[in-house]
């Protein structure tokens, strides 16, 4: 244990941090070329204050299929979704259409809207009268491994 105290703290972590909080380094990872990096941190980040704005407001909710892959939400993906934000056009949102979840881009037309999949093997959601379209949030965030 001691060793593993002593690495951690050699890159600036510290056994004593609160869990929630994670270290940002100072410099920026290069993706083209390999540069040099910095020997420090710049703080720590906290992934609840950096994911979720609005905590009271905030809910999680794990993808299932791959309707949405165009836009980087895949299969599995944790997705973050915020209920006091604005529905806006462009938006990818949490709805409800005739009782059954989904999750697509709101698009307005002259029409009405459009719950556009981002995969072209799936068909968007023509929302009509007839149609009960209940927006339950908007998504800030989609977390997936690689």
């Amino acid at each position: 244990m001691e060793n593993k105290v002593r690495i951690l703290s050699s890159i600036g972590l510290k056994p004593e941090s609160p869990a929630s909080e994670w270290p940002v380094f100072v410099s920026t990872i290069s993706a083209g070329f390999p540069s040099p990096a910095d020997d420090y941190i710049e703080n720590c980040i906290d992934l609840n204050e950096y994911l979720v704005q609005h905590k009271e407001a905030t809910f999680f909710l794990r993808v299932q299929g791959d309707s949405m892959t165009g836009l980087g939400i895949l299969n599995n993906d944790l997705l973050v979704v915020d209920r006091s934000l604005p529905v806006e056009d462009g938006k990818i949102v949490i709805a409800t259409v005739g009782g059954e979840f989904t999750v697509k881009q709101l698009v307005h037309n002259q029409k009405g809207c459009i719950l556009k999949a981002a995969n072209p093997a799936y068909q968007d959601i023509i929302v009509d009268p007839e149609n009960d379209l209940e927006v339950w949030g908007v998504v800030r965030w989609a977390i997936h491994k690689l």
